[in-house]
């Protein structure tokens, strides 16, 4: 039972928190600046996120040619920029990963 509270606080600790800024910026005049650099919030984060799974395999960087994530991660990026939809990029992502993998014999 009592991890289900703790489950409970921390989703409602994380709702709270999250709703006290849309709250406080709608009530605040924030510079256009600052405004401006809160679209890049997203996308620093997701880089931050997924940078450190392309390249590094056991723990350790491998920026090499026998990394095939990072073969993979091309792949998605260019999906991406090139059809703006998600769905795809997740599915060519993974394909390509299991295609590299195999190629490169790590499965």
């Amino acid at each position: 039972m009592s991890l289900w509270l703790v489950i409970l606080f921390a989703g409602l600790l994380t709702f709270a928190t999250r709703l006290s800024f849309i709250l406080m910026l709608d009530r605040l005049k924030v510079p256009d600046w600052f405004r401006r650099g809160l679209r890049f919030v997203p996308v620093a984060v997701l880089s931050a996120i997924i940078l450190p799974e392309l390249a590094t395999q056991n723990n350790t960087l491998a920026l090499s040619l026998h990394n095939p994530q990072l073969f993979a991660g091309a792949i998605a990026i260019l999906v991406a920029w090139r059809t703006r939809n998600v769905l795809l990029t997740i599915i060519a992502g993974m394909v390509a990963l299991l295609i590299f993998q195999v190629l490169l014999g790590f499965i």
